[in-house]
């Protein structure tokens, strides 16, 4: 689906064909049709609108002909149907800078392009340079949004896991850790892209938009330093369950067999005078008591020794 978009007296207003100092945002559905025909109307070679395509995508720039792609990966929700998928994963966004309008092609809905078109009011289409840097902002901002409610999830599941010690909690922790596997390594190479923009000023900028895009690349190296902060708490956090688990789990079978060798000797002691040979007890009265007895005292003199020891 292709959308075009135009900022006529501060309305956002939707056109019907590309016209100049125009947005174009291509979302799903995308049809192979409309890329060519895209790619004939404005000039666009055709890899530049089918590389958001591979979800693999990593962030780069490159020029042809004088028309400019940027590629930048952004987050949003995982919709799969698949239980040990992670929250959210990360996608590649397109943004193609013509002659005169500016395109951003999307594989998936994108949150921080949905933001994007909200305050596109405000914008200046023919400061295309601008229009980039804010889509890099909305982006940047929607990573920021993901790593909050990633580090909520993170709380909730611990206090849970706290209490249950089950494998639903350590599941969703799981989770959230691919999450943030996604993050570190998306904010690893847009970071590397903006800093690789602003090296060669690969966008022309001014200096106002030259301090706009230094001050993106400081926040996407906070965003970065989060997603790294809560990945090796996260890692710490299942490292020290896990060996919780173990431990309990050791306790246990240490019980058991505390539990075992105390009911040992009374079996044992019942067993040799259940035999069917001379004990010289078959005529008293009192031999049932004898060995119950007995075999209790022992089992409570073990019993006291494992207790002693703190080994029970």
């Amino acid at each position: 689906m292709i959308q075009y978009f135009k900022n006529i007296n501060q309305r956002t207003v939707e056109i019907d064909k590309p016209e100049a100092g125009s947005w174009i945002n291509v979302s799903p559905p995308l049809k192979q049709e409309e890329f060519s025909e895209l790619s004939s109307g404005l000039d666009i070679p055709i890899d530049f609108l089918t590389d958001s395509l591979d979800i693999d995508e990593r962030s780069r720039f490159e020029e042809d002909d004088n028309v400019k792609l940027i590629v930048i990966k952004t987050p949003t929700e995982n919709n799969s149907f698949n239980e040990s998928d992670a929250y959210y994963i990360t996608i590649p966004i397109c943004i193609i800078l013509t002659h005169n309008q500016i395109v951003t092609v999307n594989s998936f809905d994108n949150p921080a392009i949905k933001k994007f078109l909200d305050t596109f009011q405000n914008r200046h289409p023919d400061k295309r340079n601008m229009m980039v840097l804010k889509i890099f902002e909305k982006i940047t901002q929607a990573y920021m949004l993901y790593l909050k409610e990633i580090n909520q999830r993170r709380n909730q599941m611990e206090q849970k896991l706290y209490a249950s010690s089950r494998n639903e909690e350590l599941l969703e922790l799981m989770k959230i850790q691919k999450s943030l596997v996604y993050f570190v390594t998306a904010l690893k190479s847009n970071e590397m892209l903006l800093m690789k923009i602003s090296r060669t000023n690969f966008l022309t900028l001014n200096e106002e938009e030259k301090e706009l895009l230094d001050d993106m690349i400081v926040d996407i190296s906070q965003a970065l330093e989060m997603s790294n902060i809560y990945t090796n708490i996260l890692s710490s956090t299942l490292d020290a369950f896990a060996s919780i688990i173990a431990n309990n789990q050791n306790q246990v079978l240490k019980r058991l067999a505390v539990i075992t060798i105390v009911l040992t000797f009374p079996v044992l002691i019942a067993s040799l005078f259940g035999m069917n040979v001379p004990s010289g007890f078959e005529n008293s009265s009192y031999a049932f008591y004898i060995v119950a007895f007995l075999s209790l005292g022992i089992a409570l003199v073990i019993g006291w020794y494992f207790f002693r020891k703190k080994i029970f």
